[in-house]
């Protein structure tokens, strides 16, 4: 009895380990800054709020996705709500390109992905300038926006791999 409850709250951890790593990501606001790669970085939540809800709707939910961009807020020190705003607009992208294709195409899904950070991210510059008056970095923006496309190809293998050995499916 007791090796039953063990690996159904193993099996429990494994299967919301997605939500897991998107809250320890938003904590965890990292950059290569001390490395001296001045503008190496990528969005992480993007890429794993984007696969998770294009492949699999319901390892994240819309709450859990609202309030870990309410943390990414804080850690950042951004206005409240406005990583929560990207992240819902992502995941409305990602269930929007579910729910059109017939057949899955990781190429066509890395292309989609790049469409929707580049609107999501310009979005949420204008509101930025506009409302808040907060001024950001192009280049920064940019090469943001290239190494997450960019490492969205290696993450999906890597989430791909997990979804094979899903154990509570």
């Amino acid at each position: 009895m007791i090796e039953i409850s063990k690996i159904s709250i193993l099996g429990k951890i494994f299967n919301s380990l997605p939500i897991i790593i998107l809250f320890i990501s938003v904590l965890n606001e990292f950059d290569f800054n001390y490395l001296n790669f001045k503008y190496f970085s990528f969005n992480f939540p993007f890429i794993l709020i984007f696969y998770w809800s294009l492949k699999g709707g319901e390892k994240l939910g819309y709450g859990f996705v609202f309030i870990a961009g309410l943390i990414n807020d804080v850690v950042i020190g951004l206005p409240m709500g406005i990583s929560s705003l990207s992240y819902l607009l992502i995941c409305g992208f990602a269930v929007y390109l579910r729910n059109i294709t017939l057949r899955p195409n990781l190429v066509k899904d890395w292309l989609f992905f790049l469409f929707t950070i580049s609107l999501v991210n310009s979005i949420i510059y204008i509101v930025l300038i506009i409302f808040f008056g907060i001024d950001m970095n192009y280049y920064f923006l940019f090469f943001n926006i290239i190494f997450t496309f960019m490492f969205y190809y290696i993450f999906s293998y890597i989430f791909n791999y997990y979804s094979k050995f899903n154990i509570t499916r």
